[in-house]
């Protein structure tokens, strides 16, 4: 069957365990710690702005995230931020690196009953070190047959890893979160993709649903994955 599926890609951060929660309460702090400074409304989207625009110099996660804090907060004080600030913004960013790895609901009875079956690769984006700390913490590393951290996800990053450990595109399947990151360039390197909503997603990575695609499916948690699987096979 030159179309069975043999392989199967997880994004990790709120498709494995949580995530964008952590992100959220920061901001909360931040936009506390600045109300005396800036209007509170405004400040996310100050932030938000300051995150794209550095994306192309500190990638995706924590780090870059703080910077983007600081960065945020010198512009809307005229850079005058009290070093108390620029401490509390640090201490904000090394509790989140610290947080504790929450795996979400059905991953871990899903993962088993695939890893005899499939090869699994999980394929994350972010800080390598914090990447790495979660997956170790999270007790799920023994599932996949390879890592891949990755700066970012486009078609040839799927291409070039669904090449490398599976049997290419058109036999792989990418499960995720992201329709930005995880579904429509897997889509578009040839493979099948699956859409797992998480309640809190980064608006960054908002996209059209690609539902007229044939290789396009959408599952309610990944509890629910084994059967889409059975479905697609026939």
């Amino acid at each position: 069957m030159p179309n069975r599926i043999t392989t199967i890609g997880f994004d990790a951060d709120d498709t494995l365990w949580q995530n964008e929660q952590f992100y959220r309460l920061t901001e909360e702090r931040f936009v506390d710690l600045l109300k005396d400074h800036a209007d509170p409304k405004a400040l996310p989207a100050r932030l938000l702005a300051a995150e794209k625009r550095n994306l192309g110099l500190y990638g995706f996660g924590i780090k870059g995230f703080t910077l983007s804090m600081i960065e945020t907060a010198l512009e809307v004080t005229g850079g005058k931020l009290p070093p108390s600030v620029i401490a509390e913004i640090l201490a904000a960013g090394r509790e989140m690196l610290g947080h504790p790895v929450e795996p979400l609901p059905n991953v871990h009875e899903t993962l088993e009953a695939l890893a005899g079956r499939f090869r699994l690769v999980m394929i994350t984006k972010g800080d390598l070190f914090d990447q790495e700390r979660k997956l170790a913490a999270s007790g799920l590393g023994d599932f996949f047959a390879a890592i891949e951290i990755v700066s970012d996800k486009t078609m040839s990053t799927y291409q070039r890893i669904f090449s490398q450990h599976g049997d290419g595109p058109s036999r792989s399947l990418m499960v995720g979160n992201s329709l930005k990151s995880d579904i429509v360039p897997a889509l578009a390197a040839g493979s099948w993709g699956v859409y797992v909503p998480h309640a809190l997603t980064w608006s960054f990575e908002h996209h059209e649903k690609p539902e007229d695609h044939p290789r396009f499916h959408e599952i309610p948690d990944l509890g629910q994955l084994e059967t889409l699987l059975r479905k697609i096979a026939g």
